[in-house]
């Protein structure tokens, strides 16, 4: 049945039209627990909280099946808009984006001149902007722009998954840029002659990875929710003496805040993934089919 469930909303996630239809409604199906809110305002509130009791943030205005140049122009509008809410409010957040929604798919150069102004911009507050990784299909061409932009940025990070077999030597040939790299197991639905099927593998490939690029030097940012992740590198910390400014967890809103603020009051750096706008369907669907207890959750929550 859960196998059933996640395959249903990771469908749904890539649905245009059940995307659109949810725009209609704002937000439903248990979205309020993952998503901010549809407004920067909402979002601004949403870090003000985290930043009260010593969380930090990255925000990410959502957006999903952009096919125009326009809708591109438009969501750069919305990156700009966001990092100058953040410098005005005086909130302590990052910005994350997707690059297809800059315009990845329609032109390259497209892409490259919307991330080059977000960048400047960022820059101009001394800020960081993190590159979301997507599926396979975008995996090389978003490292080989994110190359490009360090030739210029270096307020620029990227994203790796765990789950592909490509990233240990990802990581090796980014270390000549001392990537800032966000380490993630993997969201996407990929095929196993790219990724590994099972999940211990996933799991095991993940604390290579992160052992590999912490004892590399290099700034690390490890997403996770997994209390067993956390004790692993909790200890590889202690053993290869990495000082608590070369990393940081990073966890999505509203997801295991208890686990959130306990390494906050532990001296661990925590940052909290808070995505807004008015496109969350598809963000929500990817969310539920990730764990059977989010499922759960709304689905207990609809019949109240």
């Amino acid at each position: 049945m859960e196998t059933v469930l996640r395959n249903l909303f990771q469908s749904l996630a890539k649905n245009p039209s059940a995307n659109k239809m949810a725009k209609k409604y704002g937000l439903r199906f248990g979205a309020r627990r993952f998503v901010a809110g549809v407004t920067i305002e909402e979002a601004v509130q949403a870090v003000r909280a985290l930043n009260q009791d010593g969380r930090l943030a990255t925000l990410d205005h959502l957006g999903e099946f952009i096919s125009t140049r326009e809708e591109a122009m438009e969501s750069t509008q919305m990156c700009l808009e966001t990092l100058d809410a953040i410098s005005r409010s005086g909130v302590q957040s990052n910005l994350s984006l997707k690059m297809t929604s800059l315009g990845l798919d329609i032109d390259r150069q497209l892409c490259i001149d919307n991330m080059t102004s977000i960048l400047t911009r960022a820059q101009s507050y001394g800020n960081f902007v993190r590159i979301d990784m997507e599926d396979y299909a975008h995996c090389q061409m978003s490292i080989d722009i994110y190359r490009e932009l360090r030739q210029q940025f270096d307020n620029v990070g990227i994203v790796l998954q765990a789950y592909l077999y490509r990233t240990q030597q990802d990581i090796e040939d980014l270390n000549e840029y001392r990537a800032n790299l966000r380490l993630v197991k993997g969201a996407y639905k990929e095929p196993p002659a790219v990724a590994f099927p099972a999940k211990e593998d996933v799991d095991s490939n993940y604390c290579k990875i992160i052992s590999q690029h912490l004892t590399n030097g290099n700034y690390t940012a490890i997403a996770t929710h997994d209390e067993k992740i956390v004790r692993y590198v909790r200890e590889e910390v202690k053993r290869y003496h990495i000082p608590l400014h070369q990393f940081e967890f990073q966890m999505l809103y509203g997801i295991c805040e208890d686990l959130q603020k306990r390494l906050v009051q532990e001296g661990y750096k925590v940052r909290v993934y808070v995505p807004y706008g008015r496109d969350w369907f598809g963000y929500n669907m990817r969310r539920l089919a990730e764990r059977p207890a989010n499922i759960w959750f709304v689905l207990k929550n609809l019949f109240k």
